[in-house]
């Protein structure tokens, strides 16, 4: 008999059926599938991880407000999804290579990203916004779901090398309708790449709800494809934690790829382009802010009498440090003149390269004069 696989009714239901460790309210859980995998994760660690997530939120705030004062030309909000990608990012060994989305700008910070890179692309600028090499994370994609492709390519890749590395796939839940994703996890299972996907569920496709585009959750769908998954609390920063570190065994161990998927919300607009007051109802967002990660491990902090005025006053000046240098990159960066786009392109001089300069230089010159 098949097993039998529940739909997924509504949001507080959708919720439930997520492995967590801690509550909403902060109140840690036994879990016996979670448990050994954070084991070590001691009240410092946890303080550790509160002090990222906060900064992450600010960060993410300061990025709103740069793109609405003109600075950028678009900004991705990750309010709300702090515990996934913090959780998940700090259980990666340094050797591990991430393929983001557009989204993930707490994995690049817990990569080690400079107070410009958060900025640079969204402001269009030279480059691919941070240092992949330094970083291990590949440039952040904007067309959904084609970095599946890439971290499957480069785990086969890993394979043939017999290097102790494993790709991570970061990709939302409208992703998963895409074809590139469900390709990529074919060529995974087939070739038992050492690759994790992670499935960041924020419930929204822009306007589109998750309830739409699946009516199971979306972690029953890897099993499908040979592939073991896991479905966590996405707001719940330690069972993203334990889930990632189970992943990154699974396919380390040569067992193949893993899947993950973590349930979480986006509290803000799909990017600043968007306006969600159109598509959702204040209700449902109010439902997941009493489910707020920081929230959440800050009472269980507090429970522990292991987070006090003094510490929680120090996280918080410490974000408004690294929000005033991601600022202060922004604002300090200058920008190439408009024909050193085709600078680098060849190593040698190209007759077609230069016809499209001087095409570009002209149509450029009927700007001039213009206030």
């Amino acid at each position: 008999m098949s097993p039998q696989i529940t739909p997924i009714a509504d949001t507080a239901q959708d919720l439930e059926l997520s492995e967590r460790i801690l509550t909403p309210d902060g109140t840690r859980i036994a879990n016996p599938q979670l448990d050994a995998y954070v084991a070590d994760v001691d009240a410092a660690q946890l303080r550790a991880l509160h002090r990222d997530m906060v900064i992450l939120r600010r960060i993410d705030a300061e990025g709103v407000a740069l793109q609405r004062q003109g600075q950028l030309g678009l900004w991705a909000p990750c309010q709300g999804q702090e515990a996934t990608q913090i959780g998940t990012a700090r259980a990666l060994a340094p050797q591990d290579y991430v393929f983001p989305s557009y989204r993930e700008t707490g994995v690049i910070y817990a990569r080690g990203a400079q107070p410009g890179d958060y900025v640079r692309m969204w402001r269009g600028e030279e480059g691919a916004g941070h240092d992949s090499t330094a970083l291990r994370v590949a440039p952040l994609q904007i067309i959904i779901g084609a970095q599946t492709l890439h971290a499957v390519g480069y785990a086969l890749g890993i394979s043939h090398e017999g290097a102790d590395e494993v790709a991570v796939a970061y990709f939302g839940d409208g992703a998963t309708s895409q074809g590139d994703v469900n390709e990529a996890m074919i060529f995974a299972s087939s070739y038992r790449a050492p690759v994790v996907f992670v499935c960041q569920n924020n419930h929204w496709a822009i306007s589109e709800p998750v309830s739409v585009q699946s009516q199971y959750p979306i972690a029953g769908r890897a099993p499908g494809f040979g592939i073991p998954s896991l479905r966590v609390d996405g707001n719940d920063v330690l069972a993203c934690m334990a889930a990632m570190r189970w992943a990154l065994d699974h396919a380390r161990s040569g067992k193949g790829p893993a899947y993950i998927e973590a349930v979480t919300y986006r509290m803000g607009p799909h990017t600043t382009a968007d306006d969600p007051t159109r598509y959702r109802q204040e209700g449902e967002l109010e439902a997941w802010r009493r489910r707020d990660p920081i929230a959440r491990l800050e009472a269980h902090l507090k429970s522990l009498g292991e987070l006090g005025e003094e510490q929680f006053a120090e996280t918080q000046a410490a974000a408004d440090a690294v929000a005033k240098e991601m600022r202060a990159a922004c604002l300090g960066m200058t920008t190439r003149p408009p024909l050193a786009v085709f600078d680098g392109v060849y190593a040698e001089p190209h007759t077609g390269l230069e016809r499209q300069r001087s095409e570009y230089a002209a149509y450029l010159a009927t700007f001039e004069g213009e206030a």
